[in-house]
Formats: C-alpha cells, sequence, structure tokens
C-alpha cells in the first residue's frame, strides 16, 4: 500500500479545504445554535462536485477514488460536523446504493438530479423504532406488491437528511425468508403518503436533520426496486462498509479541527506566569492527540485503498471506524480539558465540536458492533 497522497489527492485535498475554509467553518457554529442547514455552501458543492464523489461522470459526478472521497469528507468534518455528516450521508448512504445496484434507466433519472446542487439531497432509511442494528429480523416495514405498484406502510426512525431530500432509499420487508426477506425500493420524498416528523432534539450535530418518518399506503412504481428483490440486507450490509470509512474520515476531521484549536489556546492561554504549554500535563493531551489521529488516518486511509483495490475490507473498515470514532472522542474531551472552564462554553468551538463527535461511535454501527464484526472476521 502507498500511503503517501498523490499529486491529485493532495491538489484536491487544498482545494476542499480552502472551500471548507471559506463557505463551511465560518458557518458552523450558525449552523449549529440555529438548527439551520447549511444550504448556500452545499449549493456551492455540486458544480465543484461534492455531491457526486462516487458517481461516474457521464451521470455528473466526480468519479473519484475512495481515498480522495475520505479526504473530502475529512476537511468537511473540520468544517462542520453538521454539514460534513449530511453531505457523506447523502454521498454514501443515499447516492452508494443507486450507483452501485441501480438500474440504467434509476441511474440517469435521478443521479444528474442530485449531484447538479440544484435540488435536494438522498438518504438512506433503514433504522426503526424497534430495529437498530437487528435489520434482519426487526424490519417492520413492508412492501406489498400490487398490479404495478409497491404499496410501503411502517415508521422509520433517525432518518438524517429525511428534510432536505429529493430521494429516499427505502429497506422493506418485501417477503421471502430469512436474510432474503428485505428489498430497497426508491421513494420520491414528496409521495403522498410520506409523513416526515419534526427534526430530533438531539445532543449535537443541530444543522443535520433528522427525523421519523411514517410510510402510510405509499405508493411507488414497481421499476422502483433497487438491485435484486430479497438482496436488501446484503446491499445495506455492502452500503454500511463503505458508510463506515466515510463516518471514520468525518471524525478524524472533527478531531483534527478540536486538535487545532486546543494546541492554539495552550499556546495563548497562561498560568503560573508561562503559557499553559509549557505543563507536561498539557504536553502530554497535545502529544497523544497528535499521535492517535495520525494512526487513525492511516487506519482510514487503508480501509478505503483496501475498498478501492476492490479486496475485502469489511473487517478493515469497521477497525478504522472504531478506532477513528474513539480517538475523535478523547481529542474533543481532552481538547475541553486543555480550555478548562471556558472549553465548556459555547462560546469556544471544542464545545460544538465534542456534541457533534458525540455520534460517531453509535451511528451506522456502535463501537460494541464495530467490535462484533471484527472478533467475526478475525475467529474465522
Amino acid at each position: 500500500m502507498e500511503f503517501e497522497l498523490s499529486d491529485e489527492q493532495r491538489a484536491l485535498k487544498e482545494v476542499v479545504h480552502d472551500f471548507v475554509a471559506r463557505e463551511v467553518r465560518p458557518r458552523a457554529r450558525h449552523t449549529d445554535e440555529a438548527s439551520e442547514f447549511n444550504w448556500p455552501a452545499v449549493r456551492l458543492m455540486g458544480p465543484l462536485g461534492l455531491l457526486g464523489l462516487e458517481v461516474p461522470e457521464e451521470y455528473g459526478g466526480s468519479a473519484l477514488d475512495a481515498i480522495s472521497v475520505a479526504l473530502v469528507i475529512e476537511e468537511l468534518g473540520w468544517g462542520c460536523g453538521s454539514t460534513a455528516l449530511a453531505i457523506a450521508a447523502h454521498n454514501g448512504l443515499g447516492l452508494g446504493p443507486l450507483v452501485a445496484y441501480g438500474s440504467e434507466e434509476q441511474k440517469q433519472q435521478w443521479l444528474p438530479h442530485l449531484t447538479s446542487g440544484q435540488g435536494k439531497l438522498a438518504c438512506l432509511s433503514l433504522t426503526e423504532p424497534g430495529a437498530g442494528s437487528d435489520l434482519k429480523d426487526g424490519v417492520r416495514t413492508r412492501a406489498v406488491p400490487e398490479g404495478d405498484s409497491w404499496i410501503i406502510d411502517g415508521a422509520k426512525m433517525w432518518m438524517t437528511n429525511a428534510s432536505i431530500s429529493d430521494l429516499m432509499v427505502v429497506l422493506c420487508r418485501t417477503g421471502g425468508q430469512g436474510s432474503h426477506a428485505l428489498s430497497h425500493i426508491l421513494v420520491p420524498s414528496d409521495t403522498p403518503g410520506i409523513v416526515i416528523g419534526p427534526p430530533e432534539k438531539k445532543m449535537g450535530l443541530h444543522g443535520s436533520p433528522t427525523h421519523a418518518v411514517t410510510f402510510d399506503e405509499v405508493r411507488v412504481p414497481r421499476e422502483n426496486l433497487l438491485g435484486v428483490e430479497g438482496r436488501g440486507l446484503q446491499q445495506t450490509m455492502s452500503t454500511l462498509d463503505s458508510g463506515r470509512i466515510g463516518i471514520g474520515a468525518l471524525a478524524l476531521g472533527l478531531a483534527q479541527a478540536a486538535y487545532e484549536e486546543a494546541l492554539k489556546y495552550s499556546k495563548q492561554r497562561e498560568a503560573f506566569g508561562q503559557p499553559i504549554a509549557n505543563f507536561q500535563a498539557i504536553q502530554w493531551m497535545l502529544a497523544d492527540a497528535a499521535t492517535e489521529i495520525e494512526a487513525a488516518r492511516l487506519m482510514v486511509h487503508k480501509a478505503a485503498w483496501l475498498k478501492g483495490q476492490k479486496r475485502p475490507y469489511t473487517q478493515m473498515a469497521s477497525m478504522a471506524k472504531l478506532f477513528a470514532t474513539e480517538v475523535s472522542e478523547r481529542v474533543c474531551r481532552n481538547a475541553i480539558q486543555i480550555h478548562g472552564g471556558y472549553g465548556y462554553s459555547s462560546e469556544f468551538e471544542v464545545e460544538r465540536m465534542y456534541r457533534d463527535t458525540r455520534l460517531m461511535t453509535i451511528g451506522e454501527g456502535t463501537s460494541e458492533i464495530q467490535r462484533l464484526v471484527i472478533a467475526r472476521h478475525i475467529l474465522q
């Protein structure tokens, strides 16, 4: 594996960093405090190719390699956790299954629109009130064939982007037995019968809207089946493998931002007649942060590299997601500690970063689920 970025990857990272520093990071506090999605920045992302990171160019995408995608998501996370989560979910969870399993007609219909920045975003609908990690047996949302249509009834929870989407990829029970009972169905978000609940009141990520959604006799064409009927669970697992690289990269961005804030503050803040950066207790926290961020970044990039090589990467994606998200939580926690009482105030950015990164060890498979996935692979 080559750990050095290519010239193209370094150039991409620099361009995205500059864009985020200009259009995303300055609005991060407002995005959080007002619970307001940063549409102005997202509209500009379309022409930059950031709304179709892995979408083939013929459908309006950038067709980036997996490491480049991780670099983009990390930079977005460095700027604003809320904006980064929405864009990562759009690219990885919403568009990912459409690129991987969609028919030519489905791709032509949806991808140019969803990558342009002129419309809204895409989202994936998995979790239900009674089913979190237990998708195989827990999904109750049902799609029943009727003539040339599917009729969908059920309820979903924690749908990232639901209210800012044009398209939902919905995991439904379509019959069959065991692992062949579920399917993905494409559902336009304005279809009659869809009721999107109010935004959830969350600890952080206030600018990334998350909703409960109900489906009451929602009718869509039979050709909206995505991929193979009965393969929804397998398609979901593959989608989540890729998404875990994205969450690891997003957590890295938050950790990097918190580390930079802590480093800067430690040189400015004085105690006992000298900058607190001179004290060993502070130095060790900064050293740990720098070391763990570097290690986590290498793990995320290795998982992305394996994906790009079309080699098995499920185990490495879980390892990278587990380590990067837990590192991010430690780094953000210690950044607050270095700030002392000021770190607990919303006047300082590290308070928001800590709240935002708290989701990362939960979403797209908790740390406990990642450990189960890893153990299953190493014990085979």
